[in-house]
């Protein structure tokens, strides 16, 4: 429904973009540019970065961070974000800075440069930016199409839009990005379902342990997520810096801009020129923000929707950790019981052995004349104990210290 969207706003903002990728593409990088006389203590700072470009051309350099701030026109701070643990998506004028989880890329209007290549996870959206951008060939033509498309703005095609490299590559890293968290969420969400249904049977040391790693897990994988939802949703909140992240609609007015100044054309024709740009300008800079809008609110569900899993799961955690502490509490309060009774018992018994010692003292009384005392006596010290014994429980029962 999204594209069939675009299909009916734009005409020529998609012009433009068959214009722009009917350009020559960049350049490759340069290693030995300023590389001759770097120091051993500069040739430190190389990293190793792939370079994928908007013909699908590709190649792995490694580069220091110099070379990288001159090729992408970003600051230092910015490659520092670029390089830090924090997910984070920073819109300049000529690039977008990406760290979105194990993603770690530069983006232009004319190539994006990955850090970090070896990584599974980037060697991943590296598979997926050859796919979705097949290597070509430039046209010969394509300064006559740059020139043709300049002079004349109102001759517009009926033709199939898409979005800009820059959106493009956008996507499908926050593609990549939702895969993975996803996967992680499903590898927890199946890890948490087996333990702790045998945490409910059986409670042991081993099962504590995997459930704190679990749940420290469960922590940091959340904050993960909440970090690239609240990225995106600051983009979403923020039209002007939505807009910042259309790199080729920057290039298009920088482009017309130059046209318009080095043209010589009659005052009357000048004036119609310009007000048909700006308002082209002003309705494709509102269509690529629709579309960014689009594209962001897509994968915004998608992370709330991770979210949620991970709320669930945790909920999940402490109802079953409430569980085991009343079952825990339930199996003490009956060790209490039977202490109590036991101790009751011991009382009772202690009551008779006073009896029996009282006896067995080296007195002389006339009872022990008596014939055939030693089995009355036996069973009444007996009775006297178990009546101590029933007189105490019922006297704890009365008084609700005991609940069976």
């Amino acid at each position: 429904m999204a594209s069939s969207n675009r299909h009916g706003k734009k005409g020529s903002a998609v012009k433009m973009t068959r214009m722009f990728s009917s350009l020559p593409p960049p350049p490759p990088i340069d290693l030995s540019e300023g590389g001759a006389g770097k120091s051993k203590k500069k040739r430190r700072g190389v990293s190793l970065l792939m370079r994928f470009d908007r013909t699908g051309a590709t190649e792995v350099v490694g580069c220091d961070k110099s070379t990288i701030i001159k090729r992408a026109s970003v600051s230092a701070k910015d490659l520092r974000t670029a390089f830090s643990h924090s997910s984070k998506i920073i819109a300049r004028e000529k690039a977008i800075v990406l760290n979105l989880e194990v993603i770690k890329a530069i983006v232009t209007a004319e190539e994006v440069l990955l850090l970090e290549p070896l990584r599974p996870e980037v060697l991943t959206l590296s598979e997926r930016l050859k796919q979705h951008f097949p290597q070509r060939k430039c046209l010969a033509q394509a300064s006559a199409n740059v020139q043709s498309s300049l002079d004349d703005p109102e001759d517009e095609e009926d033709s199939e839009s898409e979005l800009p490299f820059e959106i493009q590559v956008l996507e499908i890293a926050l593609e990549v990005v939702c895969s993975f968290v996803d996967s992680n969420v499903t590898a927890l969400e199946t890890q948490a379902g087996s333990l702790l249904e045998e945490l409910t049977k059986k409670v042991s040391n081993e099962n504590l342990k995997q459930l704190r790693s679990l749940k420290t897990n469960l922590t940091y994988l959340l904050a993960r997520v909440q970090k690239v939802r609240d990225e995106i949703e600051h983009f979403l909140d923020d039209k002007e810096d939505m807009a910042d992240l259309c790199l080729t609609r920057k290039w298009i007015q920088n482009q017309h801009a130059e046209a318009a100044s080095n043209s010589v054309v009659a005052p009357s024709n000048l004036q119609r020129l310009t007000s048909n740009k700006s308002s082209g300008m002003l309705t494709d800079e509102d269509d690529d923000g629709e579309d960014v809008e689009m594209l962001l609110e897509a994968y915004l569900i998608q992370l709330a929707g991770m979210r949620n899993k991970l709320l669930m799961m945790k909920e999940h955690i402490d109802d079953t950790e409430d569980y085991v502490k009343i079952l825990q509490n339930s199996r003490r309060n009956g060790l209490i019981i039977l202490l109590l009774m036991v101790n009751i018992a011991n009382f009772a018994i202690t009551a008779g052995t006073l009896v029996v010692n009282l006896f067995g003292m080296n007195i002389h009384i006339p009872l022990y004349s008596t014939p055939d005392v030693f089995g009355y006596f036996v069973w009444g010290v007996a009775a006297l104990c178990i009546v101590l014994f029933m007189v105490t429980l019922g006297y704890t029962k009365r008084k609700k210290l005991l609940d069976f």
